[in-house]
């Protein structure tokens, strides 16, 4: 990579990497808790629903936590299932859509939802918190298998009967990256840094069309690249080059440029 495209793209990291990116992404959610078990799920969650239009996505996420916070926070409302009085095809507390099996959103219902909040709510009674859960996971796996993209396994894994969870190991898997990016990631006005244990250097940057079209027009994709996993790791591994342990800073970079 040439010196030039480098320097460019330190100083597009610069110029995004700020607390005003918050303001219309949903890293803005990253703030609502302070206790560590209550951001670490209810970040789980905001990553799992950022897709699609912001203006439709942040709504939904924000009535969550809103539902949440009426039991005590986001663990106590998992772990005493009051999710299930909110979340059932009766429920009233957000609009549905759908004639036979109602959405919450996009095309997932809010039985896809109600089994998401499931498998969270039993991973923190059994953890304490999805941090602890997904640490020992990790530091179970061999050295040969503590790979770029393991942690991401994991994560899919875990949660085998949500379909809103991410499956695939082709896949580029962009929210459950973007979320390893914001409890990974140290020193930053965005990513919390709350996962100390996993090497920022083995983060993958979070593959979305933005950071797909900046990468192609930059010349560091081909014309032809697909949005899987091995996209991801080939722009992670020259990111290297420019942010090196931290190849995934470069998701400001390239995601801003896109945006603007």
């Amino acid at each position: 990579m040439e010196d030039i495209l480098k320097a460019r793209l330190k100083l597009l990291a610069e110029k995004y990497e700020t607390t005003s990116f918050m303001d219309a992404d949903p890293s803005q959610f990253t703030r609502w808790y302070s206790r560590q078990e209550d951001v670490e799920a209810a970040c789980f969650i905001a990553a799992m629903l950022s897709f699609g239009s912001r203006s439709q996505f942040i709504p939904k996420i924000r009535g969550i936590f809103e539902l949440a916070d009426k039991s005590g926070g986001m663990k106590k409302w998992l772990i005493s299932r009051d999710f299930e009085k909110n979340f059932d095809e009766n429920s009233s507390n957000f609009e549905k859509k759908g004639e036979n099996l109602p959405k919450f959103y996009r095309f997932y219902s809010f039985s896809d939802m109600n089994s998401l909040f499931s498998e969270l709510s039993e991973i923190l009674k059994e953890n304490g918190s999805f941090g602890e859960f997904l640490k020992k996971k990790y530091e179970n796996l061999t050295s040969q298998d503590q790979l770029p993209g393991a942690l991401a396994d994991l994560i899919s894994r875990s949660f085998p009967k949500s379909k809103i969870v991410p499956k695939g190991k082709n896949s580029a898997n962009k929210r459950i990256h973007m979320f390893l990016r914001w409890m990974v990631r140290q020193n930053s006005p965005v990513d919390l840094g709350l996962w100390s244990w996993y090497p920022t250097s083995d983060l993958l940057i979070p593959l979305d069309v933005h950071v797909m079209q900046e990468g192609i027009r930059l010349g560091l994709l081909p014309p032809n690249a697909k949005a899987d996993r091995k996209t991801a790791l080939a722009l992670t591994s020259q990111m290297a080059e420019v942010f090196p342990q931290d190849p995934a800073r470069a998701d400001f970079a390239l995601f801003g440029l896109g945006v603007s």
